[in-house]
């Protein structure tokens, strides 16, 4: 209903701010959380960017993942919450709790609230990483119907999302009352960036464009766009088919490195001069796995294709994706303009 009031959790992310871009132009009065209330202009300035107007409709609150401190005020007076903040760091942490506490207990945290408070529905952002690893090689399309096995070879990051999203489907069980719940699960998310301080998978955009990474490694990913994800929240938030349900975000075809950046040669123009053409060998890829923490966590991935389907979203809830080529234009091209390529030579 227009005007309701809804709480997004990490409203200074890539998705949480596209999250609030959709709500306000949708007639929401948005409160969100950041860590800190000095991130309050840069959130205003992202979704002016995004192309809504950011007014006394949009509100803000300190709280953090790690503490109960600002939970309760946050989600007063609130219909439905959109929780999107999650830990995700560039390279993995020293100890692996440093990602799986935060985000089951805080992901816990936010539910309590929500019920407390009589929210009607939360929309928990998850993961394709909650799905599709730990498992042997297959060409069956992954679903809704799949959890990632933790006893395979995970990162800390995949049993990060894995347990917190877990964690909330037994709350809502156990104790969650008359507490909704219904979760989305993204691949790995591209489109407009509207602030310098963006993904893990726009920095990979990024670093194709500036010619950072020597030669296109055997890498294979699921990619959507997004203002898709945001509009899935929004369709979970409100219909009543997703209650109880988990959706993947993924668009209806994925892409290998080569394929990518012959997308983004083909598509962006001068800009993509840098992008490499050339493979880049998986033992070379070990080689830079030792020097480079953040490529230790894609050596188990080289030469994996992970498929999946977003039929599901689309026969509930009538979701229509942008292809991934779509998205990562949109990507390049919202590089471009925030300035975040080195000028081409």
């Amino acid at each position: 209903m227009s005007g309701e009031l809804v709480l997004v959790t990490g409203g200074s992310g890539f998705l949480g701010a596209h999250c609030i871009v959709q709500l306000l132009n949708a007639g929401y009065r948005v409160r969100t959380t950041v860590r800190s209330l000095k991130r309050e202009p840069d959130v205003r300035a992202m979704v002016k960017a995004g192309g809504a107007e950011p007014d006394e409709r949009l509100s803000f609150a300190a709280a953090d993942l790690t503490s109960d401190a600002g939970w309760p005020e946050a989600v007063a007076g609130c219909a439905y919450v959109l929780h999107v903040a999650s830990p995700f760091p560039p390279s993995a942490p020293s100890h692996e709790d440093e990602l799986i506490i935060p985000a089951r207990d805080g992901t816990l945290r936010v539910l309590r609230a929500a019920r407390d408070a009589g929210v009607k529905r939360v929309v928990l952002t998850s993961s394709f990483a909650a799905i599709g690893y730990g498992h042997p090689p297959t060409d069956r399309p992954f679903s809704e119907e799949d959890w990632t096995d933790l006893n395979g070879d995970v990162s800390a990051y995949i049993k990060s999302k894995t347990l917190a999203e877990r964690a909330a489907w037994d709350f809502i069980a156990r104790e969650g009352g008359a507490l909704e719940l219904s979760v989305v699960n993204p691949v790995g998310i591209l489109g407009p960036a509207l602030a310098p301080d963006t993904s893990s998978s726009i920095q990979l955009v990024q670093q194709l464009m500036n010619g950072a990474i020597p030669g296109l490694p055997r890498l294979y990913f699921g990619f959507v766009d997004v203002r898709d994800v945001a509009d899935l929240h929004l369709r979970a938030m409100i219909d009543p088919a997703a209650n109880g349900q988990r959706f993947l975000a993924t668009a209806d075809d994925g892409m290998s490195v080569r394929e990518l950046a012959s997308v983004l040669k083909e598509r962006v123009g001068v800009a993509a001069s840098r992008v490499p053409t050339r493979a880049l060998p998986d033992w070379l890829m070990r080689v830079l796995a030792l020097i480079v923490p953040s490529v230790k966590q894609t050596v188990p991935n080289l030469g994996k294709v992970r498929k999946s389907t977003n039929e599901k979203a689309k026969r509930l809830l009538g979701w229509k994706p942008r292809s991934a080529a779509d998205a990562a234009v949109a990507t390049a091209e919202s590089l471009v303009r925030l300035g975040m390529l080195h000028p081409s030579s």
